[in-house]
This record gives C-alpha cells, structure tokens and sequence, in this order.
C-alpha cells in the first residue's frame, strides 16, 4: 500500500474529524472511501460520455429512456 501526504485546511480537517467519530472510522479510511467514491463517480461520468454517441444514435436521450429498455 502506498502513503499519500495532503495539507486540509481547517475546515476540511474538522470535517473529517467529525465524520470519522461518527463513523469511529479513522481519518485514514474515511479519506480512502470519500476518494474512491469520487474516483469511481468521474470514472463513471468519462463512460457515460464515451457511450452517449451510441446510446443517442439507438434513440435513447435521457435516464428514462435506458430504464424503458433495461425494465
């Protein structure tokens, strides 16, 4: 596993802090989930953009759309 140094200022520190007692998770892990989630949600938003030309072409514009077929 590596190590990755960040500064937070104040507020963001607090936040954490507060966050990690409320989970009693450490600022470590709460850190690590909040990243992978946010790594996951633009990797996500790259995707959706790459297959939005099919998706289009197929006639399907919107969630709704998708959801129609998939149900």
């Amino acid at each position: 596993m590596k190590t990755l140094k960040i500064r937070l200022n104040r507020k963001l520190d607090r936040a954490l802090t507060r966050i990690a007692r409320q989970t009693s998770r450490r600022k470590s892990a709460v850190a690590r989930d909040l990243l992978k989630r946010h790594l996951s949600a633009v990797r996500f938003r790259e995707l959706r953009a790459m297959v939005r030309p099919f998706a289009e072409a197929q006639g399907l514009l919107d969630d709704e759309d998708v959801f129609r077929v998939v149900s």
